[in-house]
């Protein structure tokens, strides 16, 4: 590893290995090859002189890009497109006169750039059903176990620990809707020249409509694309761009609002990320068990979510049929939210698949605010002993009050239970009113909105994508 120049954290710390061969030069520059084999054939296919001898050239030598050549070139031209295509005609010396014919540097460069976001898309998705199938497991688990619930982190009526689960959930779905609904949408450029007018082909094809109207179908077939965007500049829309970054900023929203969570219920001392045997908190204080992962997601979600602006400010300032103002910014803002992402997501796959969950904290924190919550069903008891609705209402209001002076002044356990057995309006024993005191009573429908979102939203999702069940994430550092 070099340790005199700057490397991205990207690639050295968070993204997978998967995920960087995505956005590396080889796949770059074979796809450019595969781009070149394609436009090749099918110009062959419709008519132009040829031959199947320069396609097999083409073909062989569509993997051993020699890079020497082209960085030389480069150097001399000030044109990365022109320096390929030349290193590309020096291994191949019979098809070199037909290689990008009739094309810009846009075919290659905005093609590959589709065929790429494609394959980290299906990744990211990989990832994300993953992610989504642990949780559901988490919230399967503990869709029954009764926890303190929060309203501005105030304590609020009881909900279930699966059922917290499957709001995070719920957000993951909705995340994986709308990056199955772009990579479905995601269509090649084709080859439309220089402005996207096609005046090449008119010229190659003789003024021949009907062929050249087959070019851009028959090269999308050949890379796997159903079609073409029917018009362009000598690019893509860079709207493109955005609709594929904001999905990324929708799962890093709601990667996010999850390890905001796991942070403050780590706090709690209720749930808690893995935390491994010889791992260290703090360099001062020894005892710390910190929330690293969770923080982690955070910060790279952080940044995911803020480099969404870039393509859509990209967008916007395009002028014309092309400006170059795009490149610079889609070499740095593409690759490297994805690649955020992927971490971020194997960071939430580590976690969710190691969650520790403390149920008896969980049961003392709950316990210690019930009474209050179950003033209601006190009260109603307590009516059907003879009290009077309006009147039983005020005094525990008033002893409401008292029992939370004495936890919030004097630091004593909440007594509120025992204030109203010694209140003979309420004509209750301490006895009845701790029988009250079932956590269960109190959770409303989780358990079964957990049991009806697992199966009828959670569930065919996996099924659909069982192939891609059981990865496991590794952790750099």
């Amino acid at each position: 590893m070099s340790t005199d120049c700057y490397q991205s954290p990207l690639s050295e710390r968070y993204a997978s290995k998967e995920m960087q061969y995505i956005f590396s030069p080889d796949m770059k520059f074979r796809t450019w090859r595969r781009l070149w084999v394609a436009l090749a054939e099918t110009e062959k296919e419709l008519g132009l002189p040829i031959t199947q001898e320069q396609i097999e050239e083409l073909k062989s030598h569509q993997e051993d890009i020699n890079y020497e050549v082209a960085k030389a070139r480069e150097k001399e031209v000030r044109h990365d497109v022109m320096s390929h295509v030349y290193a590309y005609g020096q291994q191949c010396p019979k098809a070199k006169g037909i290689i990008h014919l009739g094309a810009t540097s846009c075919y290659v460069g905005d093609n590959t750039d589709i065929i790429v976001m494609a394959e980290a898309l299906k990744l990211v998705r990989k990832k994300l059903v993953n992610v989504i199938g642990e949780l559901a497991k988490f919230a399967d688990t503990y869709k029954g176990q009764p926890t303190l619930a929060f309203t501005h982190f105030q304590p609020a009526q009881p909900t279930t620990v699966g059922k917290r689960a499957t709001l995070w959930l719920q957000e993951f779905c909705i995340d994986l809707e709308d990056l199955e609904y772009v990579l479905g949408s995601l269509k090649l450029l084709g080859s439309k020249g220089t402005t996207g007018t096609q005046a090449s082909f008119l010229e190659l094809f003789e003024g021949d409509q009907k062929t050249i109207d087959k070019i851009d179908p028959m090269i999308a077939e050949k890379m796997g694309f159903s079609s073409c965007y029917p018009v362009s500049g000598q690019t893509y829309s860079r709207k493109v761009d955005t609709r594929v970054l904001n999905v990324l900023a929708g799962i890093a929203a709601s990667a996010h609002k999850m390890s905001n969570d796991i942070r403050l219920l780590q706090h709690l001392k209720e749930v808690e990320e893995p935390f491994e045997k010889s791992q260290i908190g703090s360099s001062a204080m020894a005892y710390k068990r910190n929330p690293m992962r969770s923080e982690r997601i955070a910060s790279l979600s952080r940044y995911v979510m803020v480099d969404a602006l870039n393509p859509a400010i990209t967008s916007a300032t395009q002028w014309f049929e092309r400006t170059l103002d795009d490149s610079a910014n889609k070499r740095l803002s593409v690759p490297e939210g994805f690649l955020a992402v992927d971490g971020i997501l194997d960071l939430c796959l580590n976690v969710v698949d190691g969650l520790v969950v403390y149920l008896k904290v969980i049961e003392k924190r709950l316990m210690s605010e019930l009474p209050f919550m179950a003033t209601e069903n006190i009260m109603m008891d307590a009516v059907k002993a003879g009290g009077d609705r309006q009147e039983l209402h005020e005094r525990i209001r008033e002893l409401s009050m008292e029992a939370g002076r004495n936890v919030k002044v004097n630091g004593l356990e909440n007594n509120l239970l025992e204030l109203i057995a010694a209140d003979p309006a309420f004509n209750l024993s301490l006895e009845d009113l701790k029988k009250a005191m079932e956590p269960s009573r109190y959770v409303g429908r989780s358990r079964e909105q957990v049991e009806a979102f697992l199966s009828q939203v959670v569930q065919p999702i996996l099924q659909a994508n069982a192939d891609m069940i059981g990865m496991k994430a590794e952790i750099n550092v």
